[in-house]
């Protein structure tokens, strides 16, 4: 494989794009069976600085993001797999994430009403059938997105990058994208990774 060239232009831009990378906030897509709509989200997460997902998938199998529909976003947000809900939420809550799902019950919060400013991982669930049983019951908080028409639900990468969107929002009146929130180490190892791209 031929690396990138290491021109000035694209090593600044590889910096500053891994300085804003917010690494105490994550997406979790649980059983998405729609390649297009992991691809769009993946897409979003890379706007709004989300280095990382997380793959929950126990019933479908994970869809094959071919070139034309991850628009190579997939190059740049890193992709953890699971297929046990015990193990994600292992991981998430050594990480120090606190989970919040999407979901229409009398407990859900608007999205805006959500402090992202604290390390967040949010669960989207299926196109259908929306987050899993499993998750719901070990996931007490969920959040919704208020709406004005008659359909009450929308697509679900249209739904990630909304919730994307407020937490880029309240992030960054918090300053939170004005200082790395990665370490010096995990700077140079992405930075060693991109470039090679």
């Amino acid at each position: 494989m031929i690396s990138k060239p290491r021109t000035e232009h694209r090593i600044r831009r590889i910096r500053e794009v891994l300085k804003k990378r917010q690494d105490d906030l994550t997406l979790v897509i649980n059983n998405i069976h729609d390649a297009h709509n992991v691809s769009a989200i993946l897409r979003s997460c890379d706007a709004f600085g989300i280095p990382r997902v997380h793959l929950l998938y126990t019933s479908n199998v994970f869809p094959d993001l071919g070139k034309k529909s991850s628009a190579s976003a997939k190059k740049w947000v890193e992709r953890l797999n699971y297929q046990s809900l015990p193990d994600l939420l292992s991981f998430l809550l050594s990480q120090g994430l606190n989970p919040v799902r999407t979901g229409f019950s009398s407990a859900a919060v608007p999205v805006h009403e959500w402090d992202f400013t604290k390390p967040t991982a949010v669960i989207l669930g299926n196109e259908h059938s929306g987050v899993e049983e499993g998750l719901q019951r070990a996931v007490e908080h969920e959040l919704y997105i208020p709406m004005q028409g008659m359909v009450q639900s929308l697509n679900v990468s249209v739904a990630a990058a909304i919730i994307l969107y407020e937490a880029h929002r309240q992030r960054s009146q918090a300053g939170y994208y004005d200082r790395p929130s990665l370490s010096s180490l995990q700077l140079e190892a992405y930075f060693e990774e991109w470039i090679a791209k």
